[in-house]
């Protein structure tokens, strides 16, 4: 989940269920997730740009008692898109209705939701980049107009009738921006981006979760967890509950900072927040390869995996970190991928010979 932001984006496919650091979350952990989400603006952490500019829009809305512009949400997964879309419609006192790209595969699905849909109401569609092409053209339509135009007959003696739609607001939430077109992306009056949170930003979700989840949590504890999750709140609260749990089973009860590492080393998450896929892409390209450059679907076989899995799961959060870099040649190991591993840096390419 995301608490202070961690949403459930789509795209669950490549994660292995066994990780611990993969920024999706399936159907059974959106459950777990539920009780630890921010039900108001002031009570989401993190993300101080967006939720400032947010507030604006919602409190000049319900001052002209209108709905307010649509909203693009943008951003890795597991930042609190879909917390932000809940929390609008609670904020706005609407009711939410839900859907997500990859079911809406043709236009009759969306006019079927968009006619359905009340005034005020919020109409929030995860995943938006992935909408379908003719239901797409019908929400530009929607979106601008409030309306739709239904097909009647088929053929040459097909006619449109245009059913008139109720003020509302469409929350889009993508973690691919970039797939959106053009005349879907401006029809969005405010488009926020998410950005990764810093570890003391995730203390105080941490500290937010454990209250809900009525577990004494140090503030050590929560330093050494915030600094293993990636920068995601949805990691930092699934490695709170593996924290409670080895807590419960090999400990007092107390998260403390022993606990901590102890639980983390059980699940084979490292420092740097590094997993057993991140360090076998590491060991395989420093240790195998000599630092690359190495193809992929190389570097996928390997350590085991699927090039997509390498590609979608590992790659962008060791990128990131700048322990690996992508070159037109291949993947290559940086200075801190060897530290990382405890093994001397190699000199630069061209330098043993002068």
């Amino acid at each position: 989940m995301e608490v202070g932001g961690a949403e459930e984006d789509g795209d669950v496919e490549p994660y292995g269920a066994e990780s611990l650091v993969r920024p999706v979350a399936d159907e059974p952990e959106r459950a777990a997730e539920a009780a630890l989400r921010p039900r108001r603006l002031d009570e989401f952490v993190g993300q101080r740009v967006v939720r400032d500019q947010l507030s604006l829009v919602l409190q000049a809305a319900l001052g002209r008692g209108r709905a307010p512009d649509h909203v693009l949400l943008s951003g890795p997964p597991g930042l609190g898109k879909t917390t932000l879309a809940m929390i609008i419609a609670a904020e706005l006192g609407a009711s939410l209705r839900v859907t997500s790209g990859p079911a809406i595969q043709h236009a009759g699905d969306l006019a079927a939701v968009l006619s359905s849909l009340e005034e005020g109401e919020v109409l929030f569609i995860d995943e938006i980049h992935r909408l379908a092409r003719p239901a797409e053209e019908l929400l530009y339509v929607a979106m601008e107009d409030f309306r739709v135009d239904v097909i009647v007959g088929k053929g040459a003696g097909a006619s449109a009738i245009p059913l008139s739609l109720p003020p509302f607001t469409v929350v889009g939430a993508t973690t691919r921006a970039g797939l959106l077109p053009a005349p879907l992306r401006d029809r969005f009056g405010f488009t926020g981006h998410l950005d990764f949170y810093d570890d003391a930003e995730l203390e105080r979700v941490l500290v937010r979760s454990a209250g809900l989840l009525g577990v004494p949590l140090d503030v050590t504890a929560a330093a050494e967890i915030a600094s293993r999750s990636r920068g995601t709140p949805r990691i930092a609260n699934r490695l709170l509950r593996r924290v409670r749990d080895w807590a419960q089973v090999r400990g007092d009860g107390m998260l403390s900072l022993a606990a901590a590492r102890s639980a983390l080393e059980v699940y084979e998450v490292d420092e740097r927040g590094l997993d057993r896929l991140d360090r076998s892409v590491l060991d395989a390209l420093c240790r195998r390869f000599g630092g690359g450059p190495v193809g992929l679907t190389t570097l996928a076989v390997a350590v085991g995996e699927e090039p997509e899995t390498v590609e979608t799961v590992a790659e962008p959060f060791l990128v990131r970190e700048g322990l690996i870099g992508r070159t037109s040649r291949g993947r290559v190991a940086l200075p801190p991928a060897w530290e990382h591993l405890g093994l001397p840096v190699p000199p630069p390419a061209g330098t043993l010979f002068g």
